[in-house]
């Protein structure tokens, strides 16, 4: 059982930096999904494709993915360079 662990990236749609400090473990897909025959749906039967753990800090994460023995790979953000401009620097 593998796993991925990742700050939750900020919102695109909105200004706010709100939940962007929450670190995220989500597990690997075990097996491939394939279409259902009779809706067409794809699906498969690897339940923990459904679990999201959030958590405050990467330390609590990778804590917990030792305590109960989960491979895990941890994904660190880049930093973030702010680009600071005038509103008049739109119209030159």
């Amino acid at each position: 059982m593998t796993a991925r662990i990742y700050q939750r990236p900020k919102n695109a749609m909105q200004s706010g930096k709100a939940l962007a400090d929450q670190w995220i473990l989500e597990f690997a897909p075990a097996e491939a999904r394939h279409p259902d025959p009779l809706t067409g749906w794809a699906g498969s039967g690897d339940t923990q494709q459904q679990v999201v753990l959030r958590f405050p800090t990467r330390e609590d994460a990778q804590a917990y993915a030792g305590r109960y023995g989960i491979a895990a790979r941890v994904a660190t953000t880049p930093p973030r360079r702010l680009k600071i401009q005038a509103y008049a620097d739109n119209f030159r």
